[in-house]
């Protein structure tokens, strides 16, 4: 499958073609702007655009209804490793693409922080492409006044530092899970039910996987401390949170493949995980009344 960014053999012909939608047309139009909920920041992570695991249309409905500032971009919004194995990028990618292009050209000030998933852009760190800025890590200053290290997180992540290869095989059984997920989903759309995660559901019921996170957390927090800043966002683990460690504000925006949220800053400095799962349900149940007495 090829689409307008990439060349005859299915691959991006250059890092530029990723940043080049903004005079394009989407495949899905653009939801008006003046509806949308305005934060000071947004931080989002860990999108995997170009795994089928992504949920696009769930991401698309997010930026259709929310704007802000800045916004970063915290980490694996592409899954390099996923492409390299088979090329998969749906209409619904580009969109995603095209929206976080089409903030940066109306003002909103985007930073993109690659991960280790999309480490393809780390080697133009220090660049901007299409008004949005490249770079390994960033120093966010909230509006009460605090500093915070903006970082992917896979620097403390011991498996993706020392055993690469071991990394891949996690990866693999990862992917093999979020098949079954999807499977799982399809069933309870078909039924009317919300959406609802069955690998978050695991990953929080395996004594390891708890363990690991908490571990993850408090390295994160140490290593922000020791660099004098009041806390740190990041992403990685596909685990929202918003916890004190040592006196270090930890922050994880979560993921778009399990828990589909973002991290959010009000114009008063007060932090938010929003759940956009939640939200569409929400949304949905307060629709339903009218819909039903239109009809």
């Amino acid at each position: 499958m090829t689409t307008d960014a990439t060349d005859a053999t299915g691959h991006f012909a250059d890092v530029t073609d990723l940043f080049d939608f903004a005079n394009s047309r989407p495949h899905r139009p653009e939801q008006a702007s003046g509806d949308r909920r305005r934060y000071r920041t947004i931080w989002i992570s860990d999108v995997h655009l170009g795994t089928r695991g992504c949920n696009a249309d769930m991401l698309i409905d997010f930026l259709d209804h929310v704007d802000s500032d800045t916004m970063y971009l915290v980490g694996d919004i592409i899954d390099g490793w996923q492409l390299k194995k088979r090329f998969f990028w749906p209409a619904a990618h580009n969109d995603v693409i095209w929206r976080l292009m089409k903030r940066a050209r109306r003002g909103t000030r985007m930073v993109y922080i690659p991960g280790n998933h999309d480490e393809m852009f780390r080697q133009f760190a220090g660049l901007d492409f299409g008004g949005i800025k490249i770079r390994r890590k960033a120093v966010h200053e909230t509006a009460d006044g605090r500093r915070l290290l903006v970082l992917h997180g896979d620097e403390f992540d011991a498996i993706t530092l020392s055993h690469r290869w071991l990394a891949h095989v996690g990866d693999a059984a990862y992917t093999a899970l979020m098949t079954l997920n999807r499977a799982v989903s399809a069933v309870r759309r078909k039924f009317g039910m919300p959406y609802w995660s069955l690998s978050k559901h695991a990953k929080a019921k395996v004594k390891n996987a708890v363990a690991f996170i908490s571990r993850f957390e408090e390295i994160v927090a140490e290593a922000a401390g020791s660099r004098g800043v009041d806390g740190v966002v990041c992403g990685h683990i596909h685990t929202a949170e918003i916890r004190e460690i040592a006196g270090v504000a930890y922050y994880n925006d979560g993921d778009w493949v399990e828990g589909c949220t973002a991290l959010v800053e009000h114009f008063d400095g007060r932090m938010e995980i929003l759940h956009w799962a939640d939200e569409i349900a929400r949304r949905e149940a307060a629709e339903a009344p009218l819909a039903l007495a239109a009809a």
